[in-house]
């Protein structure tokens, strides 16, 4: 195909009908980006796409060379996302087989078909689920240069597939450019930053206003604006972590409340005592992510790719909050 990517463009997009696939269905349209969309049935195809292509299943044996018609870039967003609490053999192979295996058959196939650059959406879990502490006692800034440290499989298996993204790569032919962002929000979120919005709108009192710590976030929007980015940006590869706010968890739940039109029940209770309990009944995880921080740093992301946010916090949450309250209230 010729002509530059910033003029001609034609992309496919994989996990097209999820939630951050049909933020970026939409981007590319606003954009006019023509889309090819990878979705399992194809009723669930985004009305952006100018076609779709119905994928039942990313495994190995999948042959995509009729989705890869006039494609000179690939945005591969689908993943085996369902956090279980096993670690078990059983549960890694399977985040194995969707998450790394199928990414590198897919990746070769794309080489092979001349796709020119190929988008990944990995994950800040690659890094872990904290920030260490800096000398000055405030949260270190996470860098796509740290070492890995991956907690559970579906971190574990995006740092696999990166790798197996490098080692395609490395044939030449095809940039790779790997996303990894912390905690996504906006219109069609879902697990715990669902669950936070629910938990807000219902007046349930949460023992968080003691909590002293700051977490990176990416509103959908512009992370489709960074995916974008990547895919026109010829000289951008490499591996990239980004966000958009970074804000302390009690601030977090009083703009959400704001948002939404709800009242804010902060109560206070010492973070200890909430990480303990939490980790008595099983919730361990999720007590440290509300009590923790997490940062990442994007100014090499924003420089390299050329990338801006569209969207301020507050317009974003306000249209995550039309959202909720359009479908829960």
């Amino acid at each position: 195909m010729s002509g530059s990517l910033e003029r001609l463009q034609r992309v496919l997009v994989t996990g097209a009908s999820g939630f951050v696939g049909r933020a970026v269905c939409g981007a590319c349209s606003d954009a006019s980006i023509d889309v090819v969309a990878a979705v399992r049935e194809s009723e669930k195809a985004p009305a952006d796409a100018a076609a779709s292509v119905v994928v039942s299943d990313i495994g190995l044996e999948r042959d995509w060379s009729k989705a890869f018609r006039d494609v000179n870039v690939v945005v591969h967003l689908a993943a085996h996302t369902h956090r279980l609490r096993s670690n078990d053999d059983t549960t890694l192979e399977e985040y194995r087989r969707v998450n790394v295996e199928a990414t590198r058959a897919l990746a070769r196939q794309a080489l092979d078909a001349g796709v020119q650059r190929f988008v990944f959406m990995s994950s800040i879990k690659v890094n872990g689920e904290i920030s260490e502490m800096g000398t000055d006692g405030e949260p270190r800034l996470i860098t796509a240069d740290d070492y890995p440290r991956p907690q559970d499989a579906y971190g574990r298996t995006k740092w696999e597939a990166e790798e197996a993204l490098r080692e395609v790569a490395s044939k030449g032919g095809m940039k790779v450019v790997v996303l990894r962002p912390p905690v996504i929000y906006g219109p069609g979120q879902k697990a715990n930053m669902l669950r936070l919005f629910e938990l807000i709108e219902r007046g349930v009192p949460l023992p968080l206003a003691s909590v002293i710590n700051r977490r990176s976030f990416i509103y959908s929007g512009n992370l489709a604006g960074a995916v974008i980015a990547a895919a026109r940006n010829e000289a951008a590869a490499g591996t990239y972590t980004l966000d958009d706010i970074q804000i302390s968890t009690p601030e977090l739940i009083r703009a959400v409340a704001a948002a939404i039109g709800s009242k804010p029940r902060l109560w206070r209770c010492p973070p200890s005592w909430i990480r303990g309990f939490a980790a008595i009944i099983g919730y361990g995880d999720l007590a440290q992510k509300l009590t923790g921080s997490l940062v990442v740093e994007s100014t090499t992301a924003r420089t390299a790719l050329n990338w801006s946010p569209d969207f301020g916090f507050e317009e974003a949450l306000r249209r995550t909050a039309c959202w909720f309250k359009s479908r829960y209230r």
